[in-house]
């Protein structure tokens, strides 16, 4: 922090940085009412966002978040198929810009550690934007998902964002996401989403 002014780490955009520490409920839609996915409150329960999995868009391992106005902003895409996905050590997903309904640029690819390889799953996010042709990973999640109890990280160690399970609500239907000042928090809740999926979870088909 610099002459009082938190610093903004933006990938989706900086309009999705707040200088404030955030707070953001996270609810699940049900499958057979609107085809799953989920939304993610505000403090005065308005939508902040919200994403829908591939039973409300038709295709597996395709996700779409959406602001609170219902504007898509990211595309998420498992990479699908070929020897050489077949034969790797992770299985990628990739987050693109939404501009007017079209994908138009990849942000980032999250990595996920294949089951068969690790007991506790790695993942791991890379970051499109490179300085210097650095090629190692931006950021990681640790913890358990499932269990409502995991972290977002950066490569230096700094904690991005927590899930967190409501204690005061006996289910995993509803958590909570506290994301830290100036991280970006469409950028947080694509990763939910990707976590969700892979988990087998409200936004898989």
């Amino acid at each position: 922090m610099a002459g009082g002014l938190a610093t903004k780490f933006p990938v989706v955009s900086k309009a999705y940085c707040s200088l404030s520490q955030t707070t953001l409920m996270i609810r699940k839609r049900p499958r057979n009412i609107n085809g799953g996915g989920f939304v993610a409150m505000d403090t005065s329960q308005v939508i902040a966002f919200s994403v829908d999995g591939c039973c409300v868009l038709g295709v597996k391992g395709e996700c779409m978040v959406k602001d609170g106005n219902g504007n898509s902003i990211l595309f998420i895409s498992k990479k699908l198929g070929g020897v050489l996905q077949a034969v790797s050590f992770n299985d990628q997903w990739r987050g693109f810009l939404m501009d007017f309904d079209m994908t138009s640029k990849l942000v980032f690819t999250l990595h996920e550690a294949k089951s068969w390889l690790v007991m506790n799953g790695s993942v791991k996010i890379f970051l499109e934007a490179k300085e210097n042709g650095r090629s190692s990973w931006d950021f990681e999640v640790l913890g358990s998902f499932t269990d409502r109890a995991c972290t977002i990280m950066d490569r230096r160690g700094n904690v991005v964002a927590e899930v967190k399970g409501e204690e005061k609500i006996a289910s995993k239907e509803f958590y909570s996401v506290v994301v830290q000042p100036g991280h970006d928090q469409a950028f947080v809740i694509a990763v939910i989403a990707i976590l969700d999926y892979i988990n087998g979870e409200s936004t898989r088909c």
